[in-house]
């Protein structure tokens, strides 16, 4: 079976592994006071082109978002987000849980709009019983978005000035960055990100990282003390450099956006091979995501080799399907796949 479910079917990066097992025995402190999560932390402040950043270090996405946006928020506040938004729908309403709404607005090719946030809050403000409602009070977007499409420098421009308009903070999740950083085309890089936005986090679960995630608050007296935030919320890892090694690994030398890289390109190779052979795409996506729609037969003879999401069907039977390569991703099981659907079509 070759696996197209998602991008975190696999361990790590090989350096990272080697990196592991040679310090496996070394003795270090606690709780991210370690020289590895030191050295990553210079690293990622050097990338960013932001000095004074505070960086801490996660286990996984879902912990990431909802612990990030509980911190951001006043009790009575919610958190605007894209209709397609992984908030919205794909954590089990974690944000929820921590009694902030999701205030849903609605998103073309999974992004959202400066004219989005304005929409949001010019309802909000137009009702005269707002003191009953959930007061908007932070934005959350996703770069690459759940559909793997990128935001331009322009659009997240346009996002932060209607935050700057209205008071808001911009947080955006970039599970998947490497993967956008590393896309032909893009002209948004990680300082414009860091600079656009009041917090973002740095993805290594899907970008080559055993686990982990490393948040990137740009101004840290905004939230002064995240750091218990994370402790109550039980999402400081005792053995801490696990993570600062794995992320200082993935921050030299280009090695982030070189391992992503290689993913993009065998995903924008079996973009182009589905194009060729007729089948329809329901996006063009420039990242390590292809949604692809499949006869119900293709689907099925497809599941028998392969490994693949099914995210809806449409009246016709057809299958929306998601295929994702990652930094693992080999040539060779590309070109099985790409093998398969010529045979098919």
């Amino acid at each position: 079976m070759l696996r197209f479910a998602c991008d975190y079917q696999e361990g790590a990066i090989p350096e990272i592994i080697e990196r592991l097992t040679a310090t496996n025995l070394e003795s270090t402190p606690g709780y991210g006071k370690d020289d590895y999560c030191e050295e990553a932390r210079r690293l990622i402040r050097e990338a960013c082109g932001a000095p004074d950043a505070a960086v801490h270090f996660f286990v996984g996405g879902t912990q990431t978002n909802s612990i990030v946006i509980h911190a951001m928020l006043a009790e009575y506040q919610g958190v605007i987000s894209p209709a397609s938004g992984h908030v919205t729908g794909h954590e089990a309403g974690a944000v929820e849980s921590k009694g902030h709404k999701v205030l849903v607005v609605p998103q073309k090719d999974g992004k959202i709009s400066g004219e989005s946030v304005r929409a949001c809050m010019r309802a909000y403000l137009a009702d005269d019983s707002r003191e009953h409602a959930v007061e908007p009070g932070l934005v959350y977007i996703s770069h690459p978005t759940e559909h793997g499409t990128l935001y331009t420098k322009a659009e997240l421009e346009s996002i932060r000035e209607a935050c700057d308009e209205y008071g808001l903070p911009l947080f955006l999740d970039g599970a998947r960055l490497g993967y956008g950083l590393a896309a032909e085309g893009t002209d948004v890089t990680l300082a414009d990100i860091a600079a656009l936005t009041d917090v973002f986090y740095i993805g290594g679960t899907k970008c080559g990282a055993l686990f982990g995630e490393a948040v990137v608050i740009r101004d840290p007296k905004r939230l002064p003390r995240f750091f218990t935030t994370m402790k109550q919320n039980g999402a400081v890892l005792a053995k801490g450099r696990l993570l600062g090694l794995q992320f200082a690994t993935l921050m030299e030398n280009g090695t982030y956006e070189r391992v992503c890289g290689h993913g993009v390109r065998l995903a924008q190779k079996l973009k182009q091979a589905l194009v060729e052979t007729g089948h329809t795409l329901f996006i063009d996506t420039p990242t390590n995501q292809i949604f692809v729609y499949l006869s119900a037969e293709e689907e099925k003879t497809l599941s028998k080799d392969f490994s693949f999401a099914v995210w809806n069907r449409d009246e016709n039977g057809r299958a929306l399907c998601r295929f994702v390569t990652s930094w693992a991703t080999t040539e060779e099981a590309i070109d099985t796949l790409i093998a398969a659907l010529k045979k098919g079509c």
